[in-house]
């Protein structure tokens, strides 16, 4: 048996827009690899760095735990994960150091260390999974529990899918996006999470608490712009009556007022969610809960089977109010169908946010005014509002590599900064930002007088427009063709 410590190196606190939002949930990926472990015989504990003051609590931690491997699990459900930011690396590779200073063996996982698994080996990291890892993650620890002084070099050799060092060089054999394990689909270790803390954080700044839960792990659809480095294209959903179970578990045990559904696509198949409402009808085990799914998904029956189960709020990835720009983003849905769908949710008592995208390849004055205008057609409850990022390993990110300049991450998730050549200065996007954001409240409140006054700073910012249009912005007409797949991405 050894003794690992579980973390990851999400630190709230490091992320001062969603420190301020002030809505954490705890990592459950990282507790699916707690729970794993431990089944495996293992002695597990858990440094969670969600509510954590900073990096300086980790070292306490680790005298307090004393492990002999510590895996740094990235929460993959979390999706600022996936967006590598540089304020959680960098505390990646503190933590990293900090336990290879109490003599620990480390391991890594995660998005970031997927893309770039050189960072982590360089800040000392033995071992980086690329993907998610789990059958390698187990092999691993087969052997060090075999032989704790194994050398690193024989630690890793001969595992695809796991980054080292080699004579002094990185060894890596790629084997492209697997299917998601089975044997992650257990329900997550709850009881090394202090559920306390995070329940006091959310009644002190929003009056209820909510939890997380994921009933799947991936997505099969193919946005050019979504980055999938865990699981490619892949897809699995566990079974409706065990999702229903956990849901019942988490209400008994902790008493939430509301559950994050933390998969890409909630529900998918009509047949699983009407089975799902059954099950929590069957054991009075239904808490509000609130997803994200695709317009081309709620058909009537579909929002009619989450409305039974108990959804409160659907966020649809809306992401343009211009077809010509959802076409490019290889979107799969029309401003149509994202119209119909708001409606859908609305007829059936169910709140609906809209995730949308400023600024993608080719989007010109004419597209921001069509997102406006979908925006005041739709009236949605709620948006979510960024500009489009080049994620590594995505087809965006190859067809702007060549523009991307000393910048290729944000320091946290405010930050919303062109990383490419768009029709746009950054400033200009956070404007607009900040005028669809109060546009949906002022609807909300049916505050005519407050329209018209807003309607009226729109024009005044599409008259300034001129001054933020970037002369080296890439012509429509000259992106780069996608001429080959990309390595990892179905």
């Amino acid at each position: 048996m050894l003794r690992i410590q579980v973390s990851h190196s999400y630190f709230l606190r490091y992320d001062r827009k969603q420190w301020e939002r002030g809505k954490p949930y705890p990592p459950l990926a990282t507790l699916q690899v707690a729970s794993l472990l431990r089944d495996l015989g293992h002695g597990v504990s858990l440094f969670d760095a969600m509510l954590a003051d900073g990096v300086e609590d980790y070292a306490g931690s680790l005298a307090a735990d004393a492990p002999q491997l510590v895996v740094l699990y990235e929460d993959n459900f979390n999706y600022l994960t996936k967006m590598c930011l540089s304020r959680m690396r960098e505390a990646a590779c503190r933590m990293i150091a900090e336990a290879r200073a109490h003599g620990a063996r480390v391991i890594v996982a995660g998005s970031d260390a997927s893309d770039h698994p050189e960072v982590f080996l360089a800040a000392g990291a033995e071992a980086v999974l690329v993907g998610e890892g789990i059958a390698a993650l187990a092999e691993l620890v087969g052997r060090l529990e075999r032989n704790l002084d194994i050398e690193a070099a024989d630690w890793t050799a001969g595992l695809p899918g796991v980054a080292a060092w080699s004579g002094g060089q990185q060894r890596l054999t790629r084997i492209g996006a697997q299917p998601p394990d089975p044997r992650l689909g257990g329900h997550p270790a709850w009881d090394l999470i202090d559920i306390e803390r995070y329940r006091t954080l959310w009644q002190e700044r929003h009056g209820y608490f909510s939890l997380n839960m994921a009933a799947s792990r991936g997505c099969p659809f193919r946005c050019h712009w979504c980055a999938k480095p865990i699981w490619g294209n892949h897809y699995k959903q566990r079974g409706p009556a065990d999702i229903a179970a956990e849901m019942t578990h988490l209400k008994r045990a902790f008493r939430p007022d509301h559950i994050w559904m933390a998969d890409d696509i909630f529900g998918f198949h009509l047949h699983w969610v009407e089975e799902f409402a059954a099950h929590l009808h069957a054991s009075d085990g239904s808490v509000p809960f609130t997803i994200q799914t695709r317009a081309d998904l709620s058909s009537e029956r579909m929002v009619a089977a989450l409305a039974q189960a108990g959804c409160a709020e659907a966020w649809i990835g809306a992401e343009s109010g211009s077809q010509q720009v959802l076409d490019r983003m290889n979107k799969g849905t029309t401003v149509d169908a994202l119209i119909d769908a708001r409606e859908r949710f609305g007829r059936h008592g169910i709140r609906v946010g809209f995730f949308v995208q400023l600024g993608y390849l080719g989007e010109r004055l004419e597209d921001i005014e069509a997102t406006r205008a979908l925006i005041t057609r739709a009236a949605p409850d709620d948006i979510g509002v960024s500009v489009s990022y080049p994620l590594p390993g995505t087809k965006f990110y190859e067809q702007v590599k060549a523009q991307l300049g000393r910048k290729t991450h944000w320091e946290d998730s405010a930050d919303l900064a062109m990383m490419f050549r768009g029709a746009y200065e950054s400033e200009f996007y956070r404007r607009v930002r900040d005028l669809l954001h109060e546009q949906v409240l002022l609807q909300i409140a049916r505050d005519e007088a407050g329209l018209a006054a807003l309607d009226a700073r729109w024009h005044a910012l599409m008259a300034e427009e001129p001054r933020y249009r970037r002369a080296d912005a890439t012509p429509a007409g000259e992106i780069a063709p996608l001429t080959r797949a990309v390595s990892g991405v179905a």
